[in-house]
């Protein structure tokens, strides 16, 4: 294969590293990366177009290669161009073919692989505490409650402690204190509830999220599991409570629930773990709670 002129425009990044450092660091994952493949430079250099000299002079460091050429060369290896270039991306080629695999996977398949990733059962600060997150109607109550007791371990509703701290119920709170003092009692509250228990379920409010401060809290000192289900999902087991109030007189409900779900999800996501109960019998979703904190070691 003939072999391609070098442009004229070579890499040049603004700021950070210098042309040397960075010719360097582009010539070592090459080198890796082919290493990683099993591949020679004589056939990298088939694949890619680019002859041998100049590859030996990438990967030691002295090539200084063009846009075009380089995006041959990571085209060969099976790679991103700038898994090669960025300062801050994957040095080992094993990390790299993992963020490939990850990005072509499923979402099913995303969620599992970012639940083991997460996972951080040697962390002392989390102790044998275990959070559930959710939208109202997720089943964070009732499993919870369900879990604790089979976990022989202490069901605790955050709502309720804000409650006893407040000596009036969560309605006349909100309307005394407003949204900014609820939320500084929610984070005095979680602290308490941090102080009194190494080893509970906790079960919180939705919008906790919203507090960056008070959820970062939460997710240093709990194994957090998201509790997901389907918006129609969450307002059907809200409406079999017996609680009409998100539907009496809001024909727009279930837009609003589908948009704090899309707005939260972000937040969500960061829990150590996910589970969906969507179509799930309680006691299906009991089994899968009980078997998601035991393989994840959250009370070892």
């Amino acid at each position: 294969m003939k072999e391609l002129t070098p442009s004229e425009t070579a890499l040049n990044p603004q700021g950070g590293d210098g042309p040397t450092e960075l010719a360097a660091r582009v010539g070592h994952r090459v080198r890796a990366a082919r290493k990683e493949h099993g591949i020679s430079r004589r056939v990298l250099s088939e694949r890619s177009g680019v002859s041998p000299r100049y590859l030996a002079q990438l990967e030691a460091g002295e090539g200084n290669i063009s846009i075009g050429l380089l995006q041959r060369v990571a085209q060969a290896l099976d790679s991103k161009i700038e898994a090669l270039i960025t300062e801050n991306a994957y040095s080992d080629p094993k990390a790299l073919q993992v963020a490939e695999l990850f990005q072509r996977a499923d979402k099913k398949t995303r969620e599992s692989v970012l639940q083991l990733l997460r996972a951080d059962p040697t962390n002392p600060s989390r102790a044998g505490r275990i959070c559930l997150i959710g939208l109202r109607g997720a089943g964070k109550s009732t499993l919870g409650a369900m879990a604790a007791n089979a976990l022989n371990l202490p069901f605790v509703e955050l709502t309720r402690v804000i409650e006893g701290m407040a000596g009036m119920p969560l309605p006349d709170i909100m309307a005394f204190y407003g949204q900014e003092g609820y939320r500084k009692l929610e984070a005095q509250a979680l602290d308490r509830v941090v102080d009194e228990h190494d080893r509970l379920v906790l079960a919180v409010a939705g919008g906790i999220v919203a507090e960056p401060d008070t959820y970062a809290t939460l997710l240093r000192r709990f194994h957090t599991i998201w509790l997901r289900a389907t918006p129609q999902e969450h307002m059907d087991r809200v409406r079999a409570q017996g609680d009409e109030r998100p539907m009496q007189g809001n024909p727009a409900a279930m837009d609003q629930l589908k948009s704090i779900l899309a707005n939260r999800e972000d937040q969500y996501a960061r829990a150590s773990a996910q589970l969906d109960t969507s179509g799930h019998q309680v006691v299906d979703s009991l089994q899968d709670v009980l078997s998601l904190i035991r393989n994840n070691h959250y009370l070892d």
